[in-house]
């Protein structure tokens, strides 16, 4: 089995960091920078989201099939931290930037729709090579287990610096006086647990087991929607600030635990599917995966724009808004970010080495029609794709909210009022109940995925580096 040393896992994370840096600030607050700051209506911001990101899903097997195909020198997935990765953080950048302020609605639409599909593109050719070479470390359940660990605890402290850190930086780079800290802290508390809970997650998988932990974690994330949503109702959300981040810990906290340990079983459905085929054909597993977390957050993001739009929100007026809508002050946060990105990139490349990876004459004979064979035979893969798709959805609509719900709630009408209480904490919820009856039908064990690599390794099935 191949043990990975803790600067090895790091440098892995670093990886999930920068990607989460960049992608946490896109979707918690492109939604608001195209309404409030750009201008553009809710539906149409919507309907940009979705149209994107559903093409984004239809690209993924293709993605996917072109990563396993191809073998770029300077390694066959870990190559994509620099060669989409950078672009990545660029077009980040380009989201962010409103050139066309004066040329009217469509103009601003049409750039919007270029440079938010060359951040999605870029973003899954980034995240599909990164999630294989999840898979292509080590064959070690407890190594891979460690390593997720320390890959989303990572992750979730760019999550952190991004949701709580993009208010902080807007307001100073606009020269506000009051800085939006009820705002940074809201979003900074829905990332905290993962410092907090995180480092315990091999312990929770051995005390609870896998179903059970999504079960107990889910239901603590469902108590803390439940929570918020009563709070809103009862007083103004500026009025009693701690019981609010309290509810907002509290959720968070099983969304944390419970959806991070998710991508512990993405190498375990790579697995399944060696054992049946002989072949480990990462790319095209993360590819089926990448289309459900795609449909998952085009789902999310249309659902917040229509419910936006369907109950009137209107972009709350000076003096009622926290959070500045200075154009050039969100263009040099997102610079900032961007650029502390490509130095995590950097980073993890030099930390990481595949060591389980088809050899040419497998890579050679993947196609796209293997993801559809893969998906209709692999049952494990089907269960956990709808998984996905629930849970990145409740992640989206939430994330996408949360700058609604703390920036000017009160000044909007009651039904708008109504409607983002609905996207932070009841939509999300009955997503969360949707995800864990999905995951209760998982049919592999810890056992049997190591009887699986047991017999994966007798077979010589191990492809040489």
């Amino acid at each position: 089995m191949d043990r990975l040393t803790g600067p090895d896992r790091i440098g892995f994370g670093a990886g999930d960091l920068a990607q989460n840096l960049v992608y946490t600030a896109v979707g918690s607050y492109l939604l608001f920078f195209y309404t409030d700051v750009v201008g553009l209506a809710p539906a149409v911001a919507a309907t940009l989201f979705f149209v994107v990101q559903l093409a984004d899903a239809f690209l993924n097997p293709f993605v996917g099939v072109f990563l396993d195909r191809h073998n770029p020198p300077w390694g066959k997935y870990r190559s994509y931290l620099l060669l989409a990765g950078i672009p990545l953080a660029i077009f980040t950048v380009l989201c962010f930037l409103n050139p066309f302020d004066s040329f009217g609605v469509a103009w601003k639409a049409l750039y919007a729709y270029a440079a938010y599909a060359g951040f999605t593109l870029l973003f899954t050719f980034a995240n599909i090579a990164y999630g294989a070479l999840n898979a292509s470390l080590s064959r070690d359940t407890g190594e891979i287990t460690r390593l997720t660990a320390v890959r989303i605890f990572m992750a979730n402290a760019g999550c952190l610096a991004a949701m709580a850190g993009v208010p902080l930086l807007v307001a100073a780079f606009a020269g506000e006086v009051e800085s939006p800290v009820r705002m940074a802290l809201f979003m900074g508390f829905g990332m905290l647990p993962s410092f907090v809970f995180m480092p315990f997650l091999p312990a929770f998988r051995r005390f609870f087991g896998k179903k059970k932990l999504f079960f107990v974690f889910m239901s603590v994330a469902v108590a803390g929607m439940a929570a918020l949503y009563v709070l809103s109702r009862l007083w103004r959300v500026a009025d009693h600030p701690g019981l609010v981040y309290a509810a907002q810990f509290v959720k968070a906290s099983g969304i944390i635990v419970a959806t991070g340990f998710m991508w512990t079983f993405v190498p375990e459905v790579i697995t399944y599917s060696e054992h049946r085929t002989g072949r480990r054909i990462s790319g095209i597993v993360n590819a089926v995966m990448g289309v459900f977390f795609r449909l998952g957050m085009a789902f999310g993001k249309i659902v917040s724009g229509l419910v936006l739009a369907g109950t009137g929100y209107r972009a709350a007026g000076e003096g009622k808004v926290s959070l500045p809508t200075e154009p050039r002050a969100w263009l040099l946060t997102m610079a900032g970010l961007a650029a502390v990105a490509v130095a995590l990139l950097v980073f993890s490349f030099t930390r990481t080495k595949e060591r389980v990876v088809m050899d040419a004459a497998a890579t050679d004979r993947v196609t796209v029609a293997d993801l559809g064979r893969e998906f209709r035979r692999n049952a494990p893969l089907r269960i956990l794709a709808l998984f996905f798709v629930a849970a990145f959805a409740m992640m989206s609509v939430g994330n996408a909210a949360g700058v609604y719900f703390m920036n000017g709630l009160e000044a909007q009408s009651p039904p708008a009022r109504e409607g983002i209480r609905w996207l932070v904490c009841v939509i999300p919820a009955l997503l969360g109940v949707i995800a864990a009856a999905v995951i209760a039908r998982y049919p592999l064990t810890d056992a049997l995925v190591d009887r699986l690599n047991r017999e994966i390794e007798e077979k010589g099935m191990k492809s040489p580096n």
